[in-house]
């Protein structure tokens, strides 16, 4: 079984190849833009068809590149194929060209060849030859013919064709019959050029001579080699039965509408035969060599002659059905006669277009130009004529239209430019409409997504950010975040954040911030200080990772807050050579006396450094108040005989803060009974640097105050050279006795006055240490004054004149006597202070010192010291 299967694919080649040989090569025709190529059926897979390649005139090394193929309709079988390697269009899988072609004529393949970068279509028919591969068949190996004895001769007997799938002169050619003495063969010729065979009563029959009669008949076709095909004819002689059924015409033609429905009568057939009763009853039916296609749709009324449809019409699958009826009468010997039925179909136009998405280049970029190819479309419509013409449209409000190419082809190409930010996505309704009636459509929906190019710059949610920062921060804090949106998408709106470059207060701002790169979250790389930058600008850029990268820039203003961390600073009095701040007090001041003003400044702003003063501590609270607004420190009440005459007080300066910040000053007050004419410690203090040398009004102040003291100095000094100059003269004419005079050298052993006093006059050998004066106009006799000048001179340390009052009843003993220690701490990298609370310029003392001591007649003594940290007064009754 395999080796005889072998042996006839064998042949089936050898065929082909002769057939090949004999009618040349393929030829390709262009007609109209289309090549043509015919090619034999049954040729094995791989079988060359055509060098597409060359006849195309195409780059055979790009074909793989730009996707040369095929297009055919989906599950539609692909017979052929392309080789991209070569161009050679050759057989993918074995043509049946009776398979492929039900009708006869011309099979043609129609190809759709497809070719991208640039876009091209081509359109090649491809012609199956056909070749013998068939031989004739009849319905049955063997059949019946019944002849009546009386037959004439020359009588004719029609009988049964041969079918051969095959055409043209592969199809059946002729009949041969096998010799006998009483048949001949005719072979007659249809309309439709097929053939058939009928006998010819050559010889008259007698049935009581031989009833039956036994003939080869053969079907020959015209292929090479040829092919043939047999049946075996029994012919029975019977009794006379000698007229025969007669149609009206041999042929009928029809025209039936394909949607017409089961039972729809066809044609009504009508067969006469004169013979009467059986012999002239006439039945009707197919012929045997009626195709099963023309059994299943058609059926014959055995009675009445009526063909009825059966089936469903296709004007599509086939236009036009032959059918072989027959007519034989139910007498002995009858005889069948044949008549050959045409239905021709109407089309209806009941099939709705197809749209094929031949070839899809999505997505679209944004910035596609106008003109630019998405898909290639193609519309098919099997009906025919006006049914089967179709035009195709796209929907309103896109930027899309159709563009016809070739017939049925449709390219769809942008109008206009894309924007991605505004429609991502276009869903493209293609309509194909035929020109039938009624009309119909078919919609189909085409998916066009937008791809994005960096044509947006990132935008920053606000045109500027403020943000607020509290000083003394933790250097690596969150102190804000900015951000900005991209509308693009992917690549093109992730967003890079940087700090541009630039300067705070000669640093790179890169030393005081940062930010991160992802999430735009800014920090501080160090804590800020209020008292030294309250506010600053930096410029921060979002770039997106687009090519090329396109950025925004931003202004972020950080302001300072000032944090209440510097407590405040006692300017006036200010304490020196670790004593305290001292003031006299006139024992007969009134209530409300200015005794002075503490000044402080705190170098917080606002309510940090709103400063308030307090009376913390006092030797007595009744006798004085402190203003707490201005410091101001007056007395409460005038002074009783029992009040002490040194008053020790503490004020306490404290800030707005929260939590509140503050800072003491101890002040000692000795209540006097007459002012000396000398400057207080509350007179004048120090101003910061850039406080004084920012107003002009200052500078003029401490020049006039420089240029007073210059002079007052001088006028001292002249005075007491004078002084000793007549000490001199008068101690040469012992005008001054020892005994009176306790200030001459070795005359009266060192004092304790003189041993509490911070001044030590070392005068140089050769000197005295001491100069008695006499004091004129006014000084009580008995009294020598002493004025020591010692090495401190230089710096304008004085001993001031006064005479001493007799001591009073209440003054404490001296040796009772305490100087105060305690005093302010002030720390030597201070802050500049604020200048919005800097005390006016009335208030800012020259701060001396001086020392004093008194010697009187009566063994009483007084001593006293002024310096930059206060006054000290003490007395003491011998």
């Amino acid at each position: 079984m395999g080796a005889g299967a072998d042996s006839g694919r064998g042949q089936l080649f050898l065929r082909s190849l002769l057939f090949l040989l004999l009618a040349g090569p393929p030829a390709h025709h262009p007609a109209q833009g289309q090549l043509r190529y015919a090619v034999p059926e049954e040729l094995e897979h791989g079988a060359f068809v055509a060098n597409l390649g060359e006849d195309l005139g195409l780059d055979v090394s790009t074909l793989s590149a730009r996707r040369f193929r095929i297009v055919s309709r989906a599950g539609a079988r692909q017979h052929l194929e392309v080789n991209l390697e070569n161009g050679i269009l050759f057989v993918n899988e074995r043509i049946d060209r009776e398979e492929v072609c039900e009708a006869g004529g011309t099979c043609l393949l129609h190809l759709q060849l497809l070719v991208e970068s640039p876009l091209e279509l081509y359109r090649v028919e491809v012609e199956v030859l056909d070749i013998n591969d068939h031989a004739p068949t009849f319905p049955w190996q063997e059949y019946v013919l019944e002849v009546a004895e009386s037959a004439v001769l020359g009588a004719r007997f029609p009988l049964e064709s041969a079918q051969d799938p095959d055409v043209g002169t592969n199809s059946v050619h002729t009949y041969r019959l096998s010799p006998n003495g009483f048949f001949s063969l005719e072979v007659q010729t249809r309309s439709d050029a097929s053939k058939f065979a009928e006998l010819v009563l050559e010889r008259a029959l007698d049935r009581e001579q031989q009833r039956v009669h036994r003939v080869l008949l053969t079907a020959l076709d015209g292929g090479v080699p040829e092919r043939s095909g047999t049946a075996h004819i029994l012919i029975t002689v019977l009794d006379a039965n000698d007229n025969v059924p007669a149609f009206d015409q041999p042929s009928y033609g029809v025209s039936l509408p394909e949607d017409a429905p089961a039972g729809t009568l066809v044609i009504q057939l009508n067969a006469t035969d004169l013979d009467e009763g059986p012999n002239g009853e006439i039945e009707y039916s197919f012929s045997g060599h009626a195709p099963p296609r023309v059994r299943e749709l058609f059926h014959v009324e055995p009675r009445s002659g009526q063909v009825l449809l059966k089936g469903r019409l296709d004007y599509e699958r086939a236009s036009l059905h032959e059918l072989y009826v027959q007519a034989k009468d139910r007498g002995p010997s009858a005889v069948a006669v044949h008549c050959r039925v045409l239905v021709h179909l109407l089309d209806v136009n009941d099939n709705a277009p197809e749209v094929t998405l031949t070839s899809v280049s999505t997505p679209v970029q944004e910035d596609a130009p106008p003109g630019t190819v998405i898909a290639v479309i193609s519309v098919l419509d099997r009906d025919s004529g006006d049914n089967g013409r179709v035009s195709c449209e796209v929907g309103p409000n896109v930027p899309f239209e159709l563009r016809s190419s070739f017939r049925n082809y449709y390219t769809l190409v942008t109008t206009q430019a894309l924007d991605r930010e505004v429609v991502p996505e276009y869903n493209v309704s293609i309509t194909a409409r035929d020109m039938g009636s009624p009309a119909l459509l078919t919609r189909s929906t085409l998916t066009v997504p937008v791809s994005d190019v960096n044509d947006n710059a990132p935008r920053f949610l606000q045109p500027s950010y403020s943000v607020y920062v509290m000083e003394n921060n933790a250097p690596g804090a969150s102190i804000c975040s900015v951000s900005a949106l991209d509308p693009d998408c992917q690549q093109n709106a992730y967003l890079s954040y940087s700090i541009a470059d630039g300067h705070i207060h000669g640093m790179p701002v890169g030393t005081y911030v940062s930010i991160n790169s992802d999430s735009g979250h800014m920090y501080a790389l160090r804590s800020l200080d209020y008292e030294q930058i309250r506010s600053f600008q930096i410029q921060v850029q979002a770039q997106d990772a687009g090519f090329p990268p396109l950025s925004a820039n931003v202004t972020v203003h950080i302001f300072v807050l000032d944090q209440n961390d510097n407590a405040p600073v006692i300017v006036s009095p200010m304490p020196r050579n670790g004593s305290v701040a001292t003031e006299l007090v006139p024992r007969s001041a009134r209530p409300g006396y200015l005794v002075g003003t503490v000044s402080a400044v705190d170098a917080d702003a606002g309510l940090n450094s709103r400063l308030s003063y307090q009376l913390l501590q006092a030797t007595d609270f009744t006798l004085f108040s402190v203003a707490p607004d201005t410091g101001e420190l007056r007395t409460l009440r005038s002074f009783l005989e029992q009040d002490a005459s040194r008053q020790q007080l503490v004020v306490q300066v404290r800030d707005g803060g929260q939590p509140a910040l503050s800072a003491t000053v101890s002040l000692l007050l000795s209540v006097v009974e007459t002012m000396p004419q000398t400057l207080s410690d509350f007179s004048e203090f120090s101003l910061p640097p850039e406080v004084s040398s920012s107003s002009p009004l200052t500078l003029y102040l401490l020049v006039s105050l420089g240029s007073i003291s210059f002079t007052f100095l001088l006028a001292i000094l002249i005075l007491t050279a004078i002084r000793c100059r007549g000490e001199r003269r008068s101690r040469q004419g012992n005008s001054c006795s020892p005994p009176r005079c306790h200030c001459c050298p070795g005359s009266r052993p060192s004092s304790d006055g003189l041993k509490t006093s911070n001044l030590t006059a070392q005068p140089p050998a050769g000197t005295t240490a001491a100069t008695c004066l006499d004091v004129p106009a006014g000084g009580p006799p008995g009294y020598c004054y002493k004025v020591c000048l010692g090495p401190e001179s230089a710096q304008s340390d004085f001993m001031f004149l006064k005479p001493c009052s007799p001591p009073r009843n209440n003054e404490k003993d001296p040796g009772k006597r305490s100087r105060p220690d305690q005093h302010l701490q002030v720390s030597k990298e201070a802050k500049q202070p604020n200048t919005d609370w800097l005390p006016p310029s009335t208030q800012r003392p020259a701060l001396k010192r001086y020392h004093i001591q008194h010697w009187g007649n009566r063994g009483s003594r007084w001593k006293g010291y002024m310096d930059n940290g206060g006054v000290v007064f003490d007395t003491a009754l011998n």
